[in-house]
């Protein structure tokens, strides 16, 4: 079993008591910018096991009688329908997700705002939409010379430009779909606004990743280098703070870049800046949270291997880019590690080799291997999954849980009627298959009855898998990476 490395209880409560203090800070309004994923941050939890995916969301609740939530878009994502990756759906869909389920976990959502507004069709036409639906939109604009332009920025030509955002609450919560949403600009808008108008407001910025105050190498602050890699994020000492306080704490190259904007901002906004770094402007105590160096550092060590491998399967599909996978190499070799300390790609390989065609490989917690072939019943993925939850309910290899007589019917059906060239199974449809077993064979309910126990635990493939599968690995738990090839030399792959 994985070792817990982070107390998730002491989070909760230094995180939501240290925002509290911001916000005592600036004179009960505080606007935060809220980065990374608030309900499923599943990066952090793999690298800091005991992290919860919704801690965020969590600590959201704790204060939710003096949150309220704004949600950014940028106009020009809505317009060319940018998609989240992880998902798989488009911003603009992503925001009414967004919007459900702070409203389903009792958090206030007040309103929206369109960035960089220059009256683009889809972007209007998506504003009348969220009217339509009870929502308040506001617009704002695009600032030329923007941020370099600092007197045109904070100017009534500039900030002044944008609607002001009515809000009632003294934390203002401003999260997005996804980076480049324009979270720091609406933020700063509004304290140009909010001095306008006599009202004392501040800025704080919460990021889980870089933690500030461990060591700029250690696994963890490389495995968020590992995760940007694409965004050419790289994890550097805040030189701000280190002349302001002597003190050395890590930061990244985004916000070190940006802060002496920032700071001329707020100097021109209020007349001095309540920060004199951008570490200061962070609100983040994850740091003070690990109970367990060592878990910890293994973890991100895994995630490194992990994000590799991905980097590796985005560049054969031709989606990624080999300064991509060449910085993750880079990062690998800072850390220590190489794939050899992933045990499930030998044991997956060496099956696939043993076999002739794909297999796969789960290390359960106790360290143990098991492994799949590929068989005219069954995919690799599959026989491996049905595998290791025979495993757990102690059931005999010889056992079938899915008698040929369920699936050879499925599989005629997908080629006959469905059109499909691939008569085998996903695992959505075995795991369905597995259910309907399950109300008459005793061995099928115990094994069914496992499912839960796959969670956290480390697959590899020998072959780059559907986006049904690793949808559904996904959603067990299982940190799935693939080798980068597929099973045939076809161009075209589901």
């Amino acid at each position: 079993m994985t070792k817990i490395g982070f107390d998730n209880d002491k989070y909760l409560e230094m995180q939501s008591a240290h925002i509290r203090e911001r916000i005592g800070k600036f004179g009960g309004k505080l606007y935060l910018e809220f980065g990374g994923k608030l309900f499923d941050d599943y990066h952090a939890s793999r690298v800091l096991p005991g992290f919860q995916p919704d801690s965020k969301i969590r600590m959201l609740k704790q204060l939710s009688d003096q949150a309220e939530i704004v949600i950014v878009i940028k106009a020009a994502d809505i317009e060319k329908n940018k998609v989240r990756g992880d998902i798989g759906i488009t911003y603009d869909m992503d925001v009414l997700r967004l919007i459900d389920a702070f409203t389903n976990n009792g958090l206030y959502v007040g309103s929206v705002v369109l960035t960089q507004y220059k009256e683009q069709p889809a972007a209007a036409a998506y504003e009348k939409k969220l009217k339509a639906l009870g929502m308040k939109v506001y617009r704002h604009y695009e600032i030329p010379g923007y941020p370099h332009a600092i007197p045109l920025i904070v100017s009534d030509e500039g900030y002044g430009r944008n609607d002001y955002i009515e809000t009632t609450r003294p934390l203002v919560v401003v999260t997005a779909p996804g980076p480049g949403s324009g979270k720091m600009g609406t933020c700063l808008s509004q304290l140009y606004h909010e001095e306008k108008r006599g009202v004392k407001a501040g800025y704080a910025k919460f990021e889980t990743f870089p933690i500030w105050n461990l060591p700029l190498n250690h696994p963890v602050n490389l495995a968020y280098e590992a995760a940007t890699a694409d965004l050419n994020d790289v994890n550097m000492i805040d030189p701000f703070h280190l002349e302001a306080y002597g003190k050395t704490v890590v930061n990244y190259n985004r916000d070190v870049e940006v802060f002496p904007v920032l700071k001329a901002m707020f100097e021109k906004i209020s007349g001095t800046s309540p920060y004199q770094s951008p570490t200061d402007m962070g609100v983040n105590m994850a740091g003070h949270c690990i109970v367990d160096d060592e878990a910890v550092k293994k973890a991100a060590k895994q995630e490194i291997i992990r994000r590799y491998y991905e980097a590796m399967c985005e560049l054969r599909k031709g989606n990624g880019s080999e300064a991509i996978t060449n910085k993750i190499q880079l990062l690998m070799e800072k850390a220590g590690v190489s794939i050899a300390d992933r045990t499930v790609v030998a044991a997956a390989n060496i099956r696939g080799e043993e076999t002739g065609g794909p297999a796969a490989a789960i290390e359960l917690a106790d360290g143990s291997i098991i492994t799949g072939k590929t068989s005219s019943l069954l995919g690799a993925s599959s026989a491996m999954l049905l595998n290791a939850l025979k495993h757990f309910a102690g059931i005999e290899d010889a056992v079938e849980l899915i008698s040929p007589q369920v699936i050879e019917p499925i599989m005629n059906m997908k080629v006959k009627y469905l059109g499909n060239h691939n008569p085998l199974l996903h695992l959505d449809e075995i795991l369905i298959a597995l259910s309907i077993e399950a109300l008459t064979n005793p061995a099928a309910k115990a094994a069914y009855d496992k499912l839960p126990e796959l969670r956290g635990l480390e697959v590899h493939s020998s072959v780059i898998l559907s986006q049904v599968d690793v949808g559904v690995f996904k959603k067990l738990g299982v940190n799935l990476t693939c080798e980068p090839r597929y099973q045939s030399k076809k161009l075209f792959h589901k």
